[in-house]
């Protein structure tokens, strides 16, 4: 499943929250991720999450699609991270 995740938390808990969503995801600008995901990392995803936000004041929105090739992506300007793989 392709997934795009964008979150809102607090300062105190951005590095954590980054730091998890790049073991499951490709980083491509500041709070945004994006990549395929099974759906069984992903509930282990948002697991996670859910023990490191404060949901009284943070968020974390996830769009999940079947496949990426659903998706039609314009980028204005300059991308912040290629997801090209290097082997």
């Amino acid at each position: 499943m392709y997934v795009i995740l964008v979150y809102d938390v607090g300062e105190k808990r951005v590095s954590k929250i980054l730091k998890l969503c790049r073991k499951y995801l490709n980083w491509i600008q500041n709070s945004v991720f994006e990549g395929e995901i099974s759906k069984v990392q992903l509930k282990e995803l948002i697991l996670l999450c859910k023990k490191i936000i404060n949901p009284d004041v943070d968020s974390v929105i996830i769009f999940a699609n079947r496949d990426e090739k659903w998706l039609d992506k314009t980028i204005v300007g300059k991308e912040r991270s290629s997801i090209d793989v290097f082997l």
